[in-house]
């Protein structure tokens, strides 16, 4: 008996992408799993630049593939428009990839095969690279490679198959979503571990293969990195409050922790000068900055002597300080905003963050 087909939606949403989608249209052409089989579901979100018109001449071409669909987000956040995608399409199978991603010629066909393995939840590792060689570039990518300035996530550090709470670019059963519901839009950022999080409360494992792999295009430029780091460290604190702080693991608040500790042993550091106050009130000051530096000049050397970069020694011991305030206090602020600040107003900072996003391509360039 012939075996049967699995028919996939493979979808994209993208805000003024210009500069990246091309490459991940050629990325799609590439694929070695049968178009005949593949469904593309191009979102657009009301780009400025010529997104559209390139999806738009995507579809246009005789590609082979069973259908090729451009839409548009009218609302124009993430979640909206990943909800846009899996509502239109037809797939028994759905596939996630931002308009940043990079992803070979199997990385359908590997996602598939572990679907039918008897998964229903499946991605890979996703490792960060940077468009161009400069010095500055360079760095930038050491830092969002360390595990010391993006984190621990196992999609980012682990190539071994294992179950994971969330994944990037991720590969979904439609029966999951007809199950645990669609992306939440009242999210503007951390809805896809907010959807994991339903995903494993409704009795679904996130299996993380070592077949499937796929590299994402990092922030370029310092603002946009710092800004980045902040926006999603806002809505961690703020998704933590309207949800539950169980969607997230311990080392989201890791840099929050770390922000708040700074504060208040530099507070009892400054406290420790007024006479009559016990000298040893300035300890946790001393200790802390002292570990801190300490695990700081490490990680820098490894980040160093794994790329070959020496210029790292006089950038990465200031630039991870800098990711860690930045992640921290934007976590620290969504914390507050979403306890003490009202709902009206929270609406209309979502407004201006969604603006912010809006305008993001422009600290790639």
């Amino acid at each position: 008996m012939e075996e049967k087909t699995i028919r996939v939606s493979l979808c994209v949403i993208a805000l003024n992408e210009e500069e990246n989608i091309t490459r991940l249209l050629d990325n799609i052409r590439a694929q070695d799993y049968d178009h005949s089989e593949t469904e593309i579901v191009l979102v657009d979100s009301g780009s400025k630049d010529k997104t559209k018109e390139i999806m738009t001449a995507f579809a246009q071409e005789e590609n082979g593939f069973a259908n090729v669909l451009v839409l548009d987000n009218p609302k124009r956040i993430q979640a909206s428009g990943w909800n846009v995608a899996i509502t239109n399409s037809t797939g028994e199978l759905i596939i996630r990839v931002d308009a940043h991603a990079i992803i070979p010629a199997n990385f359908v066909s590997e996602n598939v095969a572990c679907i039918d393995s008897g998964e229903d939840v499946c991605g890979g590792r996703r490792v960060n690279v940077i468009n161009g060689d400069s010095k500055a570039k360079k760095v930038l990518l050491m830092a969002e490679n360390s595990m010391f300035g993006s984190g621990v996530a196992t999609y980012r550090n682990s190539d071994k198959k294992q179950y994971v709470k969330t994944v990037a670019h991720a590969c979904y059963k439609r029966e999951v979503f007809e199950k645990v519901g669609l992306f939440n839009e009242s999210l503007l950022r951390s809805e896809d571990n907010e959807m994991h999080y339903r995903i494993r409360q409704s009795g679904y494992k996130i299996c993380m293969s070592d077949r499937i792999y796929s590299e994402y295009q990092t922030r370029a430029t310092l603002k946009g990195m710092l800004k980045q780091k902040w926006g999603n460290g806002k809505w961690i604190g703020i998704t933590s409050v309207r949800k539950t702080p169980s969607i997230f693991s311990l080392y989201h608040f890791v840099p929050c922790i770390f922000a708040l500790a700074a504060v208040v042993c530099l507070i009892l550091f400054g406290i420790s000068f007024i006479p009559q106050v016990p000298w040893w009130l300035c300890l946790p000051f001393v200790c802390g900055v002292g570990l801190y530096l300490l695990i700081d000049v490490l990680l820098t050397l490894k980040s160093c002597k794994d790329y070959k970069e020496g210029i790292g020694l006089l950038c990465l011991p200031f630039l991870f300080p800098m990711l860690h305030f930045a992640y921290g206090l934007g976590t620290l602020w969504g914390l507050t905003i979403a306890l003490f600040v009202k709902v009206d107003k929270q609406a209309a900072t979502m407004e201006k963050d969604n603006e912010d996003l809006q305008n993001a391509q422009e600290d790639n360039k």
